[in-house]
């Protein structure tokens, strides 16, 4: 069977099938021991070493005995993709502030970003949505109880906070830094002029919290209070 085999928008979920096939032997692995080496070799490799063989390899037996659990790669990354969001959890408890746990859940994305840099690129496959990942929209908005807006403003308040958590864990794993080191300015005034100027205090806050707190606020705060 190929890798790429019953994979598109008409799938069905690999969280409602069964463990593995009824058919052949008694099986020698699990699920859940295919998902764990999958992601060992994807966070020590990267994604493109990730294959049905690789995998299967790590493993000790051969690629068509995976067949049994899964129908394709794309069933193995959203195993992986969704293994991955559970480490997020315990979620924390609100204690005061929705705004406070909000950005300590942005400040856990980025830390699982740094430790599965992979999943950066698989986070956002509608396909990955599964059972923990349904646990953390459901803890988020549990969070954001407090908030009196639409809930649709909520949901967007999600996929906004990943989405720029996102933006910092590549920025953070870019090698080197930007900079205007040896660029002649002299055509750039505005660029000349703004360098020119005192840089003041240093914002008590660092940037990710800054624009965490702004995004969240902006969005769930700036909205209509009447929900119906």
């Amino acid at each position: 069977m190929s890798e790429t085999a019953a994979s598109g928008p008409d799938r069905q979920p690999i969280w409602s099938r069964p463990e593995r096939g009824s058919r052949g032997p008694a099986p020698a692995h699990s699920r859940d021991a295919i998902v764990v080496a999958a992601i060992d070799l994807a966070d020590t490799e990267g994604l493109a070493a990730v294959s049905m063989r690789a995998v299967a390899a790590a493993l000790g037996t051969g690629a068509g005995s995976l067949y049994r659990y899964l129908s394709s790669r794309d069933d193995l990354l959203d195993l992986m993709t969704d293994r991955a969001v559970g480490e997020l959890r315990p979620y924390p408890q609100v204690e005061g502030d929705w705004l406070e746990t909000m950005v300590l859940l942005g400040r856990r994305q980025l830390a699982l970003f740094g430790a599965h840099p992979w999943l950066l690129d698989v986070i956002h496959r509608p396909s990955g949505i599964g059972p923990q990942s349904l646990a953390w929209f459901d803890n988020c908005i549990r969070i954001m109880e407090p908030v009196r807006c639409p809930v649709a403003a909520k949901f967007e308040t999600i996929a906004m906070m990943t989405g720029v958590v996102s933006l910092f864990a590549r920025r953070e794993s870019a090698a080197g830094a930007f900079s205007f080191a040896g660029v002649d300015l002299a055509a750039y005034p505005h660029l000349v002029a703004a360098f020119s100027q005192p840089s003041g205090p240093a914002p008590r806050a660092d940037l990710v919290e800054r624009t965490l707190r702004s995004l969240l606020t902006g969005l769930l705060l700036g909205e209509p209070t009447d929900v119906g």
